[in-house]
C-alpha cells in the first residue's frame, strides 16, 4: 500500500469514526426523555398527566401534598394501566417530595384553591398567593433549567407571582389562559354560524378573569371576518358569555373546568418542547409591549425551544385597545393588591 493509499485509508477510517460518533451522539440524545412536573394532582394536574402520557412528551411526576399524595399514586398507576391498553409509553408517578421533581425540563402549576360557586377568579388571592409563593420557591433550587406554565388562579397576578419568586428569565414563565379563554369563543362562534369549529379561529387578550377581551376584528371562520356572518347582537351576546365561560361551569360542575384547561397548557408544553414556534394567546411578561411594563397579561405571543421567543403586537381598534387597557388596569390592581399581602 502506498502512503498516498495509506493516507486515504486512514481518512476514511477517521470519516466513518467521526459520522458514528455523530450518530451516537444524536441517538443518545434522542434516549433522553423529557421530564414533566405536574404541581398538583387534582381535577386539571390528573387531566394534564393523561394528554402529557398519550402523546408521549415525557415522563410524568404528579405532585401533591403528603394528605393527597394517596389520590396521586391511584391517578398515577390508573394512567400507567392505561398505556398497556392504548399503546403508550410514558411513565407516570407520584410524590409528595419536591426532590423528585429536580431538573424537569417542563414545570406546569396548578396548585391552589379552584372556584366554587359564587367566587370570583380576584376571590382565590390571598390563600392562593400562599401557596404559589412557596411553589416557587421550591422551583428555584430544584428546577431551575425549566419552562414553567402557570394555571393557577387569579392566572395573571399567579404567573406574576412565581416570576418574582424564582427569578426566572422571563421567557420560560409563562401564565395559561389566552388559549383557553380563545378555545370558548372559538366553540361559541361556530354554534352560532352553524360550522365546523376547526375552521374558526379566534383571538382573546387581556387578563384572565371578567375584564378580557375577545378581539372580533381577529375572528375569522376560514378567512372570512365574523362580523359578515353575525349580527352585532348576537356577536356581543357571545362575547360576554365567553367573558364569563369560566363561571358558566362552575356554576354547573361546583368547581372548575379542567378538561379545556389541561389541553391548552398541554399545548404549550408541547410547542416548547418540540421547538413548534406556534403563535398562541398566553399571559406573558410585557416590555413596553403595548404599552405596557412590567405586566403578565394575555398577548400574542410565538412558543417554541426557548420559551416566549416574541410578543406579536397586533393592530387594535380604538375599542378594543380601550377594553385592553382597562383589563391591564385589573391586573396591575391585583399584582398590586398581591405585593402587599
Amino acid at each position: 500500500m502506498t502512503s498516498h493509499e495509506a493516507g486515504q485509508t486512514v481518512g476514511f477510517v477517521f470519516w466513518v469514526s467521526a459520522s458514528s460518533a455523530q450518530r451516537l451522539g444524536r441517538k443518545e440524545q434522542m434516549s433522553q426523555r423529557k421530564k414533566m412536573a405536574l404541581v398538583g394532582a387534582g381535577n386539571i394536574g390528573g387531566e394534564l398527566a393523561a394528554l402529557a402520557a398519550r402523546q408521549e412528551l415525557g415522563d410524568v411526576w404528579l405532585f401533591d401534598i403528603p394528605e393527597k399524595l394517596g389520590l396521586a399514586q391511584g391517578k398515577a398507576l390508573d394512567l400507567e394501566q392505561n398505556g398497556a391498553v392504548l399503546g403508550y409509553d410514558a411513565k407516570v408517578r407520584a410524590t409528595a417530595a419536591w426532590d423528585d421533581l429536580a431538573g424537569a425540563d417542563v414545570v406546569i402549576v396548578t396548585a391552589g384553591l379552584p372556584r366554587k360557586p359564587g367566587m370570583s377568579r380576584d376571590d382565590l388571592l390571598s390563600v392562593n398567593l400562599k401557596i404559589i409563593r412557596s411553589v416557587a420557591e421550591n422551583l428555584r433550587t430544584r428546577c431551575p433549567d425549566a419552562f414553567v406554565i402557570v394555571v393557577s388562579n387569579p392566572l395573571d397576578a399567579m404567573v406574576y407571582a412565581l416570576k418574582e419568586v424564582t427569578g426566572f428569565p422571563t421567557q420560560r414563565v409563562v401564565g395559561m389562559a389566552g388559549i383557553l379563554d380563545s378555545a370558548r369563543l372559538q366553540l361559541f362562534l361556530a354554534r352560532a354560524v352553524g360550522v365546523a369549529v376547526k375552521d374558526v379561529r379566534a383571538m382573546v387578550l387581556g387578563g384572565h378573569g371578567d375584564t378580557m377581551v375577545p378581539v372580533p376584528s381577529y375572528c375569522t371562520i376560514n378567512g372570512i371576518p365574523v362580523r359578515q356572518l353575525l349580527a352585532p347582537d348576537k356577536l356581543a351576546a357571545i362575547i360576554e358569555r365567553t367573558r364569563n365561560g369560566g363561571a358558566e361551569i362552575v356554576k354547573l360542575m361546583g368547581t372548575s373546568a379542567y378538561y379545556a384547561p389541561a389541553a391548552s397548557a398541554i399545548q404549550m408544553a408541547r410547542a416548547y418542547l418540540h421547538d413548534e414556534k406556534r403563535l398562541l394567546p398566553c399571559a406573558a411578561y410585557l416590555r413596553g409591549e403595548y404599552g405596557y411594563q412590567d405586566l403578565y397579561i394575555g398577548v400574542p405571543a410565538i412558543l417554541g425551544g426557548s420559551g416566549v421567543e416574541k410578543v406579536v403586537e397586533i393592530a387594535l381598534d380604538p375599542s378594543e385597545k380601550q377594553m385592553l387597557d382597562k383589563s391591564a388596569n385589573a391586573v396591575r390592581e391585583l399584582i398590586e393588591a398581591s405585593k402587599r399581602l
